[in-house]
């Protein structure tokens, strides 16, 4: 039962993060605040990835009903992993870990089953929304962010404006190679940063490396990665350096290659905390001309998870 109205002045959105673990929806308002909030497992490869967008919203609204029952709504905006055709709103690419999602009519769909009017954009270029105009992007004209879960995504800001590129595919920053004879990655390409940085590859590689030392724990998880890393545990620590080197390494490129005076860091890897920003600032700054990274700050992203969701919102106010 629609319980909303939509409304083109309306002062509010549904906000949708979509993620290879995890899909958050919040109703948001102009200012970025989140009035309620929803997130439900993807379930990638077990269950269709719109069907489960659908439900999160649907429970959102459910959500909203009894405290709002004359709900007005702007539209809603998605910010989603994969590549998205941003003219259309269709999933033009995704990888392995959301399978099946590539080709998606996703604003098409969500537009005929809600009955509102849908932006779609890649996740971290929403999120970069979100600093923008609410985080350390505030007043920045060059900026970039990366943002570390279950793969790497990323995102250009140029004198305050996104880099879409020539479909909607600019800023694909976790498929650049930092290492050229190093592992393959989903992509098809070789020692992409995804395959260093992201918590599926960090839990992986620690499996391996303990598998290696004749340990088996196959529940491993980058949660506890990061708690081994903070407790000094040697093998954590080894595979955080391989980790904040590889990630340093993008990052010195990025700067020699865009010139921009921030670099946000997001995603799930981001609560690592002060321990990975300090080392990552000290291997950006081992790797990075003086005078490039002169000025330049490394910073973790605006209300770190919720970052996406707020920034899907805040399409409809850009």
């Amino acid at each position: 039962m629609v319980v909303y109205t939509y409304d083109p002045l309306a002062n509010y959105v549904i906000g949708v993060d979509v993620g290879g673990t995890k899909i958050n929806a919040g109703l948001v308002n102009a200012q970025g605040e989140v009035l309620f909030m929803v997130s439900l497992p993807t379930m990638a490869g077990e269950a269709r990835t719109v069907e489960r967008i659908e439900q999160v919203i649907r429970e959102l609204i459910a959500e909203c009903e009894g405290v709002m029952p004359s709900l007005c709504l702007k539209g809603i905006g998605v910010g989603s992993a994969g590549q998205i055709d941003w003219a259309n709103g269709s999933i033009r690419s995704a990888s392995e870990l959301i399978p099946g999602y590539a080709g998606t009519a996703l604003k098409d769909i969500l537009q005929e089953r809600f009955q509102l009017p849908v932006i779609i954009d890649n996740d971290v270029n929403v999120l970069a929304l979100t600093e923008k105009h609410l985080g350390a992007g505030q007043g920045v004209e060059h900026f970039l962010c990366l943002a570390l879960g279950t793969g790497v995504g990323g995102a250009l800001v140029v004198d305050g404006r996104l880099v879409h590129g020539a479909w909607g595919g600019g800023g694909e920053l976790g498929h650049i190679s930092v290492d050229f004879g190093g592992i393959p990655c989903v992509c098809g390409g070789i020692g992409c940063l995804e395959q260093y940085a992201s918590g599926t590859s960090i839990a992986r590689r620690m499996r391996e490396k303990l598998d290696h030392m004749g340990i088996v724990e196959e529940t491993v998880d980058t949660r506890e990665v990061f708690a081994r890393w903070h407790a000094g545990d040697l093998a954590a620590n080894e595979l955080m350096q391989e980790t904040v080197a590889a990630l340093g390494t993008a990052i010195a490129s990025l700067i020699h290659m865009c010139n921009p005076s921030l670099i946000v860091i997001g995603g799930g890897v981001a609560e690592a905390g002060d321990l990975l920003f300090a080392e990552l600032r000290k291997e950006v700054a081992r790797r990075t001309m003086p005078s490039m990274l002169e000025g330049v700050r490394i910073e973790p992203a605006y209300r770190g998870n919720w970052s996406g969701m707020i920034g899907a919102a805040l399409q409809w106010w850009e």
